[in-house]
């Protein structure tokens, strides 16, 4: 498959599929109360046959073009990954997401790695919308839609109930032009 350098760091986007269970839990269990803090993403994944189950879900994702998964690594340690959660190329939409182990925070990976995958999702499948949810109280995701110069459309009030208290969650997106003209100012500036 493929595997992405974003930089000189040693890091890389890579494809998460099923044969990287083993791979994947054990990166969960080193992040798992980090993760999970505002979403339970990989709670299900207790063993090697539950993390199979999440990776499967999400290669059966890629197969139906409704979603997929992609690992970020840092010198060939698995530490965080993002996410087409709903993806939709007939209607022009997807939504995307991350997630890190506390070890990998701060490196800037997930602006990184998110900027190949909507580059991707915009030039390459035509999608008009990248949506992002974030819990208002999970200030590093906001931080990262903000970086890559989302714009916030609002706040669901009090939308999902997690850990016995409602959440809100807030709504960002960059449109298809807006992305394309940020890039060719970072383009730009960069010359």
């Amino acid at each position: 498959m493929y595997a992405i350098s974003l930089g000189d760091d040693g890091a890389q986007l890579r494809p998460l599929e099923p044969w990287h269970a083993e791979e994947f839990l054990a990166h969960l269990d080193r992040g798992r109360e980090f993760i999970n803090r505002h979403i339970p993403f990989g709670a299900n994944a207790t063993d090697a046959d539950s993390a199979r189950a999440v990776l499967q879900s999400y290669a059966d994702k890629r197969a139906a073009d409704t979603g997929s998964l992609h690992g970020l690594w840092l010198d060939g340690k698995l530490v965080g990954g993002l996410l087409f959660r709903v993806f939709d190329a007939k209607g022009g939409t997807c939504e995307v997401g991350c997630w890190l182990e506390p070890a990998a925070t701060g490196r800037g990976l997930v602006t990184r790695g998110m900027r190949v995958l909507i580059d991707w999702a915009v030039d390459e499948r035509g999608i008009h919308r990248v949506e992002w949810y974030a819990s208002s109280a999970n200030v590093p995701s906001v931080n990262a839609a903000r970086r890559l110069g989302m714009s916030r459309d609002g706040v669901l009030r009090e939308r999902y109930l997690y850990r016995g208290e409602r959440q809100d969650s807030e709504v960002w997106s960059v449109l298809a032009p807006e992305w394309r003209a940020a890039r060719a100012r970072h383009a730009r500036d960069d010359h």
